[in-house]
C-alpha cells in the first residue's frame, strides 16, 4: 500500500538495467517510466535508483493508480500490478472493509480509491464505496460536522448510482441505497428501490433462500409496506422536507399541516411540524409536536427524544428534559448531540462537574467539535 496519499511522495523514474521487480519475470517497458514511493524516514535529496526496492514501485503505482486518473500510462500500470500481485483486489477490498468498520476513515477511503484505481469498471467496488461513505457522512453528522456530512452523502450518491447502472444488476445495491434514501428523506425513492431489489432477488423458491435473505425480504417488505401506509411518498411531505432543509421554514410548516390534515398518525410528519416550530423557537408548539410523534410510533426514535428535551430545556423544564435525553442516550449512546445536550443540561441545574464530563466525552468521538472545545474553556477559566 503507498506510504502517502499525495502523487508528491512519488518520483518517476527509468529503471536501470538488469532490474527485477518480482520473482514473476515479469516483461517491463523500459521507455514507460514507472512511478517510485519515496522512503518514508528518507532524505529526499539522496535518491538513488540503484537502492530501490520492488515494494516502493508497487507503493508508487497503487498511489498513482488512486489519485493520477488522466496519467496516460495508467493500463500499463494496472497490467504490472495485476501480475505482480494476483490477489492485491480481494486482499485490499478485504483491507478496505476491516479499516471502515474500525471507522479508520482516510486508510479505508485511500484503499477504495486503490481499488477503483486497478479496475474501474467493477461495480462491486462502487458499490462498497457508497456504503463506506455513506457510513462515514453519518459519523460525520453524528459529530455536528454537517458540512462535511453533506459532502460525503453526495459522493456516496454518486458511488451508488454507479453501482445501479451495474450489467447484470446488483440487487444489494438497490438494498443499500434504499437505506441510503430513507436517511436523506426522500421515501419516494426509497420505496421505488426497495422495490426493485425484492424484484431481483425473489422468486416462487424463497425455501431456497438463506436466513439473511429472508431478513432482507421482510424488512424491505415491511419498509415499502409502512412507506405506503404513512403516505411518506407524499408530495407534500416530501416537499416539506425540502424546505426545511432549505431553511423555509413556513413553508415547509405549510406543507406539513397540508399533510397532517390526512395523515394525522404520521409520526414522521410530527417531526418535521416540530422541526419547524423549534426553529422558529416556539419551544412549546414545537414540545406538543414532539411529543404527539412520540404517541404515534417515535417513542425509540432517539432524535426525536433529543428534539422534544432541546425544547424542554429552553422552557426550564428539566426534569422532562433529563428523563427524554436519558432516553435517547440509551437508544444513541455515541450520538454527540445528545451528550452535548447532556452537558447543556448540567450547566442549566449548576452540576459543572458532570457537564465537563459530558463535553470531554464529545471531544473523544469529535476532537474537533467546537462547542465542547468553547464549553470546557469556559469551564475551566471559571475555575
Amino acid at each position: 500500500m503507498a506510504q502517502s496519499n499525495s502523487l508528491q511522495s512519488v518520483y518517476f523514474i527509468n529503471l536501470p538495467e538488469n532490474f527485477k521487480l518480482s520473482d514473476k519475470a515479469l516483461q517491463l517497458d523500459m521507455t514507460i517510466p514507472l512511478p517510485v514511493q519515496k522512503k518514508q524516514n528518507g532524505d529526499p535529496d539522496s535518491f538513488n535508483t540503484k537502492d530501490i526496492t520492488p515494494e516502493q514501485i508497487l507503493s508508487g503505482i497503487l498511489t498513482v493508480l488512486a489519485y493520477d486518473k488522466h496519467n496516460p500510462n495508467l493500463n500499463y500500470y494496472r497490467s504490472i500490478i495485476k501480475k505482480a500481485r494476483p490477489n492485491i483486489e480481494k486482499e485490499m477490498n478485504e483491507a478496505a472493509i476491516l479499516k471502515a468498520r474500525n471507522q479508520e476513515w482516510d486508510l479505508a477511503e485511500e484503499l477504495f480509491m486503490v481499488l477503483k484505481g486497478i479496475d474501474p469498471e467493477n461495480k462491486a467496488t462502487d458499490l462498497n464505496m457508497a456504503i463506506f461513505l455513506d457510513e462515514r457522512a453519518t459519523y460525520y453528522r453524528n459529530s455536528g460536522l454537517n458540512e462535511e456530512a453533506d459532502a460525503y452523502d453526495n459522493d456516496a450518491l454518486n458511488h451508488y448510482k454507479e453501482a445501479l447502472d451495474a450489467e447484470p444488476p446488483i440487487a444489494e445495491a438497490f438494498f443499500n441505497v434504499g437505506f441510503f434514501y430513507l436517511k436523506q428523506h426522500s421515501y419516494k425513492n426509497a420505496k421505488e428501490s426497495f422495490e426493485t431489489y425484492l424484484a431481483l432477488t425473489f422468486d416462487d423458491n424463497e425455501e431456497e433462500k438463506d436466513e439473511n435473505s429472508l431478513y432482507r425480504k421482510d424488512r424491505a417488505q415491511e419498509i415499502i409496506s409502512k412507506i405506503t401506509t404513512e403516505q411518506l411518498d407524499n408530495e407534500a411531505f416530501e416537499k416539506a422536507y425540502i424546505l426545511i432543509s432549505q431553511e423555509k421554514t413556513e413553508e415547509a410548516l405549510d406543507k406539513i399541516r397540508e399533510f397532517l390534515e390526512k395523515n394525522p398518525n404520521s409520526w414522521n410528519a410530527w417531526f418535521i411540524c416540530g422541526w419547524g416550530l423549534r426553529k422558529q423557537k416556539r419551544f412549546s408548539d414545537a414540545e406538543l409536536a414532539f411529543s404527539q410523534a412520540i404517541k404515534c410510533g417515535a417513542e425509540k426514535n432517539s432524535d426525536t427524544l433529543n428534539e422534544l428535551s432541546i425544547c424542554q430545556i429552553e422552557q426550564n423544564k428539566f426534569e422532562e428534559a433529563k428523563q427524554n435525553l436519558m432516553k435517547a442516550f440509551s437508544l444513541d449512546p455515541e450520538n454527540i448531540k445528545i451528550i452535548s445536550n447532556l452537558g447543556y443540561l448540567n450547566l442549566k441545574l449548576g452540576n459543572k462537574e458532570e457537564a465537563q464530563k459530558f463535553f470531554t466525552t464529545v471531544l473523544e468521538y469529535a476532537p474537533n467539535d467546537p462547542i465542547a472545545k468553547y464549553e470546557l474553556a469556559k469551564l475551566e477559566s471559571e475555575s
